[in-house]
């Protein structure tokens, strides 16, 4: 199935749904301070007009709300015209779910606009604003939807929040870069972007630079070489990421600054500008604020014969909608360890407890030589180089000097300082700390795939580790653990998948990150963080 593409600004929604629910926090956790501290925040958002609709509903006081979060292709206060969707996105916040779900709707689907006919969902909104958007969803596309908010956000804008809350650190799972220029070279010409791989700290940019070819913008906006559902995995992912990185104190100190900004580049229907509407969703975000996102693919069909419009069906958007506002159950989190076989008959073991076995999952090969190589190529990196020595069959590491990774049509000279990498991260705290990162990346048939998205990063570096408060923002809270080989490990589950494991020692922090679709089992997962070996010399 061809999957609908991203644009460049799909990312944005997905950061604005973290920066609603983190100043929804910061001001909320204020409430204390009494209702003149709202209708000062009111007094804020109303800097802009609010967007009109009939189609919202006011939600009861604690109830869940439904937000739809649109991008427009300039800002609302430029020009006669709405302005041309590039995304939709709907969020569930429900303070009894353990999860923030998110469910896209494509913009290319073919429905049936009351007044216009078939056409495309996203020539709602230009023929007809966000009430004829808002129509056209409900009437064909998810007939029971209640739906309470409207935020409206535009492409500059994500650079702009992006700064308002720090910078997000990103595990960036490849080297990315492309220098753009324009039609002399096709192969060039899409947005320039200049990104090594490896756990970073990466901003929106400014003046001139803002959304500038190293800035988080570029980062998510990537389309090329890419297909769309990777994108698509690469945008979520940034979020959870932006989540994790929210620091509440700091927002306080800096709430009125950062409402600003929210007024300034997004604009958001009646409900936010009255002082009960902004209590009642803040009152719901400090609730949600510990809540993982959770993703919802929309279940469209083929291309119609004959158009570029996409089919969809009635009943399995349906049946998508009502597992999107189903609240999800937190498993309880728990420490196992790996099984320790009985005792083999006729022996007799004086009361000591033999040594837990630890079965290597299948299609695992040891890579001990590839994985001294990647450490002598790194030098001193200021901390013990731990590689795993058990990785996937289909996996291999990336090499600068071989080149097995490169995309083909840069330099290789971009990637001399990528494939293994050493460098220094900048932590929350304004020190700085020493780092590696090494690459792996799916094969098939002798021929890596990286087209694919299939990048796996091993991660060292001298930031205070797993759970650590003051550690990397990607390892502060992990699902459980688990003991295999002797080593305790932390482990991060993203939907089911593990999108994470680490181990710690005195001196460091080591982790194993999945690709950006999580395509490497749990237990392949587990076995390579397990795996970890100390690299000779």
């Amino acid at each position: 199935m061809k999957l609908m593409p991203t644009t460049r600004f799909g990312v944005v929604w997905r950061g604005l749904v973290a920066f609603v629910v983190v100043v929804g926090c910061a001001a909320g956790a204020t409430a204390t301070a009494g209702l003149l501290k709202f209708k000062s925040i009111v007094d804020v958002i109303n800097l802009q007009k609010p967007l009109a609709s009939k189609e919202l509903t006011v939600p009861p006081p604690g109830a869940p709300q439904t937000m739809l979060l649109v991008g427009v292709d300039h800002r609302y206060h430029e020009g006669n015209t709405p302005g041309n969707t590039d995304t939709m996105m709907l969020v569930r916040v429900n303070d009894k779910s353990s999860t923030i779900n998110m469910l896209s709707i494509p913009r290319d689907i073919q429905v049936d606009v009351p007044g216009y006919g078939a056409e495309k969902l996203n020539a709602a909104y230009s023929e007809g604003g966000p009430d004829l958007l808002i129509k056209t969803i409900k009437a064909d596309v998810f007939p029971h939807l209640q739906l309470n908010q409207l935020l409206l956000v535009d492409f500059s804008s994500f650079a702009n929040l992006i700064n308002a809350i720090g910078c997000v650190y990103a595990q960036v799972d490849h080297r990315y870069y492309n220098h753009s220029i324009g039609l002399a070279d096709p192969a060039t010409d899409y947005s320039s972007i200049d990104i090594q791989p490896g756990y970073q700290k990466l901003c929106g940019g400014s003046g001139g630079d803002l959304g500038g070819a190293n800035t988080a913008l570029a980062f998510v906006r990537f389309r090329h070489n890419d297909s769309d559902f990777v994108r698509e995995s690469r945008q979520q992912d940034f979020l959870r990421w932006a989540k994790q990185n929210f620091s509440v104190d700091r927002l306080l100190s800096n709430q009125t600054t950062l409402l600003r900004d929210f007024a300034k580049d997004v604009q958001s229907d009646k409900t936010l500008h009255s002082t009960t509407g902004l209590i009642g969703l803040f009152d719901l975000a400090i609730h949600a604020d510990g809540s993982a996102t959770k993703s919802f693919v929309f279940p469209y069909g083929p291309t119609i014969a004959g158009t570029s419009n996409v089919s969809f069906s009635e009943s399995a958007s349906e049946a998508t909608y009502r597992r999107f506002i189903k609240p999800t159950v937190a498993p309880p989190a728990r420490t196992t360890t790996t099984p320790t076989p009985p005792p083999a008959k006729g022996k007799h073991h004086h009361g000591k407890k033999p040594k837990a076995r630890f079965r290597l999952p299948a299609y695992m090969t040891p890579d001990p030589a590839d994985g001294n190589s990647q450490a002598a190529h790194l030098g001193n990196v200021g901390l013990p180089i731990y590689y795993p020595k058990d990785i996937p069959e289909d996996y291999s590491y990336c090499f600068a000097l071989t080149g097995n990774c490169n995309i083909g049509y840069e330099p290789s000279s971009a990637y001399l300082h990528s494939y293994p990498r050493r460098y220094s991260i900048d932590g929350t705290n304004g020190k700085r700390y020493q780092a590696y990162v090494m690459t792996l990346l799916k094969s098939y048939g002798g021929v890596t795939e990286t087209a694919t998205g299939a990048y796996a990063t091993v991660e060292g570096t001298t930031w205070p580790g797993a759970g650590h408060a003051a550690g990397p923002p990607l390892l502060r809270a992990p699902t459980s653990t688990k003991k295999v080989n002797g080593k305790l490990l932390d482990l991060y589950s993203q939907g089911g998948n593990l999108a994470t494991v680490a181990w710690k020692t005195s001196r460091a922090v080591y982790w194993i990150s999945n690709t950006i679709q999580n395509d490497i089992p749990n237990d392949q997962m587990v076995a390579m963080a397990a795996s970890f070996t100390r690299a000779l010399g």
